[in-house]
């Protein structure tokens, strides 16, 4: 579901390190956004809810409740872009904050360049209109036996019934699905989602596939609709 529009997109920073938070706000302010921000995991799931930010920025060391948890307690009910704050060097908070719903992540030290890219390549997604055939000429419907996707709706149905998805974990489902019988390699799937070139290390796109397949009615173990192929990348099965 697209985020409500605004004139000046809405971003809320949840982050307890004072000095970063204001440094950060006042970077995204000056570069047209309205910036809020809340230091405490606990208010900052009721903020969330509440106020309905287009964007939250939410680190994952908080007092209180830690930016994992906040995650995942919002995630049903909120449909913005979150994008996680991790420490460098732990993988785990990435791969668990992607787990929990999170649509990408920045690294700490923050470079405020990258976290501003990160930022508006999300706010474009979420607020993108999709058009009722893709540039392509393709449909924008997609069916694959009782696995249906509508890119218009950005939704899909799994026997009739919805499938909960994150926009993130949609982009990417849509993507192998109208590549269906080719393989698409990280390289290509990382650029199309994130507009950046694959660095080799970054993680989500496996994450993402994981999370998928279940939710496809695939077996994690044995997958047959989504499948690795090793060293390449993944191939979406048009008939399983």
């Amino acid at each position: 579901m697209p985020v409500e529009a605004h004139d000046t997109p809405r971003i809320l920073i949840v982050e307890d390190d004072t000095r970063l938070a204001t440094l950060t706000q006042e970077y995204l302010e000056g570069n047209g956004f309205q910036v809020a921000v809340e230091e405490d995991g606990n208010r900052a799931v009721e903020h969330i809810l509440q106020e309905r930010p287009d964007l939250v920025i939410l680190d994952v060391m908080l007092p209180g409740e830690d930016g994992l948890g906040v995650c995942r307690r919002v995630r049903p009910d909120y449909a913005g872009p979150i994008l996680m704050l991790t420490a460098r060097t732990d993988d785990m908070d990435q791969v668990l904050g992607l787990e929990m719903g999170a649509d990408d992540y920045v690294a700490k030290p923050v470079r405020p360049r990258v976290l501003l890219a990160r930022v508006r390549a999300l706010l474009r997604r979420a607020d993108s209109q999709p058009l009722p055939e893709d540039d392509d000429g393709a449909p924008a419907r997609l069916e694959f036996g009782d696995l249906v996707i509508d890119s218009a709706m950005r939704e899909a149905w799994l026997n009739d019934e919805g499938i909960d998805l994150t926009s993130a974990e949609f982009d990417l489902l849509w993507l192998l699905a109208s590549n269906a019988g080719r393989v698409l390699t990280r390289e290509e799937i990382f650029t199309a989602l994130r507009g950046i070139e694959y660095d080799g290390q970054d993680r989500s796109i496996d994450v993402r596939v994981s999370r998928i397949r279940p939710k496809v009615g695939d077996d994690p173990m044995h997958p047959r609709r989504i499948k690795t192929v090793r060293s390449k990348g993944y191939l979406f099965v048009r008939e399983v």
